[in-house]
């Protein structure tokens, strides 16, 4: 059985508790190892290991050093591409197609990104009669690092790397129920970086180690991606220290098409944004609305498209468009929100259910068919709360005013879809829309520069560039009198 352990200080280490976890393949029900469950004592070690790193040798080195370690950490992730492959889809149960293309590149191409970007931002300098002002960025200190299961290197790193770019030290929590890519990026930085700048702490959030670190005096910041509920939880838990915090949470995301839209693309992004990595997507869209002329070949389109082209199936195998959900927890509580549907009157045109067809070993695995409804009023609990599954509602609006108010409609406002060939309507709709991240008539096209968090009850704060800077940095005014 595999062992997970603690990385702090630069060595792998148990628990003191001797305290330990399952970690579960959720395509097959198995146990792949067992993890040290790390609480106060851990985070405690870690955190004083990357406070004393902050004036340590990578407090000295330079700017362009610091940067070409971070190259390194990049090229490692790539030279152990397989091993983070394989650890993404046996702990998510994610296809591999989507490890292999998506989550694991961008994991080293996000140290690529900021250790080449913040190489090349000013700060400001004022002048005034008779003085000068000018601004310098310092590291803001030791991080805490709280990350998903549904990306686990993709969204660790989006974190870790611009933390490290702007010379902080990170101790990570990732989720419990994915711990391997934090102690494998472990493995990979043991020898490029110095002890203590990056720590990883295995365990669980309330009364684990996720408390603990946002409770510890010496965590000067917190960024985390995450549910909203347990945003809120730390941001509460992190008032009375005061700590900066950053939070990219839940998304209830509308889709908007209008009748002049390409109706083949749209159906076959809409695919992508509806079921890509099972649902479990922050930016998925799963309220979609369809202007009347097109809603019922829309949905036709799409049911086809779900029932076709879409193959649920065993994560490793490349022909697997759709693997497993995160747990059978997560699959019941995505179950609770279709028999509420149900209960509200929807139509279901396809999904609903687990498939029929799955091979015997995949018997104790969390899958779901693609779910298209129909029929549900805006009011319902399904068209309200994050469901954060394969799961879509479809429903026809007849003017522009009309799905701007559905879009809005909610306590979310992380991303939104907006589909029409007339640009005018579009920039207007988009410029409308409460999100933070608005995509015309493509979805999930980043460009890593850009401003990147959700408004209301989806976030607090943008990451990409130099918003991520203005987080990870304290900036301090010097006035010279001349």
């Amino acid at each position: 059985m595999r062992e997970i352990q603690h990385f702090i200080n630069g060595q792998f280490v148990p628990s003191a508790s001797s305290k330990r976890f399952d970690n579960i393949n959720p395509a097959t029900g198995q146990i792949i190892a067992t993890v040290h469950e790390g609480g106060v004592a851990e985070i405690d070690l870690a955190v004083k290991a990357a406070k004393a790193a902050l004036t340590g040798p990578w407090a000295s080195i330079s700017l362009d050093e610091r940067m070409a370690l971070l190259r390194r950490v990049a090229e490692g992730i790539q030279a152990r591409a397989a091993d983070f492959v394989e650890a993404e889809v046996t702990d998510n149960g994610m296809a591999v197609h989507l490890a292999s293309h998506v989550n694991v590149p961008r994991g080293s191409a996000n140290f690529i990104q900021f250790a080449e970007h913040f190489k090349y931002v000013s700060t400001e300098c004022w002048e005034m009669e008779g003085a000068i002002n000018y601004a310098l960025r310092r590291p803001l200190g030791v991080v805490g690092i709280i990350s998903p299961w549904n990306f686990p290197l993709l969204l660790m790193t989006w974190k870790v790397a611009p933390a490290l770019a702007a010379g902080n030290t990170v101790v990570v929590k990732p989720s419990e129920e994915t711990p391997t890519s934090a102690a494998l990026l472990g493995e990979v930085v043991k020898d490029i970086l110095p002890p203590g700048v990056y720590n990883a702490v295995q365990g669980l959030g309330p009364d684990s180690a996720g408390s603990a670190l946002t409770e510890h005096p010496d965590v000067d910041g917190i960024t985390f991606t995450g549910e909203t509920t347990t945003g809120k939880a730390i941001m509460r838990t992190a008032a009375d220290g005061l700590k900066k915090l950053s939070f990219e949470l839940g998304g209830k995301n509308p889709n908007i098409i209008f009748a002049d839209a390409d109706l083949d693309e749209c159906v076959t992004t809409t695919l992508r944004s509806s079921f890509a990595n099972q649902g479990e997507v922050c930016l998925c869209g799963s309220r979609i609305y369809v202007e009347r002329p097109i809603f019922d070949t829309f949905v036709e389109k799409l049911v086809h498209a779900a029932r076709t082209q879409v193959k649920v199936g065993d994560p490793m195998d490349p022909e697997t468009t759709m693997g497993a959900l995160i747990s059978r927890a997560h699959f019941d509580r995505v179950q609770g929100f279709l028999d509420s549907a149900k209960a509200d009157g929807a139509t279901f045109h396809c999904g609903g259910k687990r498939p029929a067809d799955l091979p015997a070993h995949l018997d104790g695995g969390a899958f779901l068919e693609p779910t298209v409804m129909t029929g549900l009023g805006k009011a319902c609990t399904a068209q309200q709360q994050e469901i954060f599954g394969p799961v879509v509602s479809v429903t026809p609006f007849d003017s522009e005013e009309e799905v701007i108010g559905l879009a809005n409609d909610t306590r979310y406002g992380l991303s939104a879809t907006v589909w029409s060939s007339d640009l005018s309507r579009a920039h207007r709709v988009a410029a409308r829309l409460e999100a933070g991240v608005i995509w015309v008539n493509t979805w999930f096209l980043r460009d890593l520069r850009s401003p990147f968090g959700g408004l209301k009850n989806s976030g607090i704060g943008r990451e990409g560039g130099i918003h991520s800077l203005e987080f990870y940095t304290e900036l301090k005014n010097i006035c010279v009198k001349l």
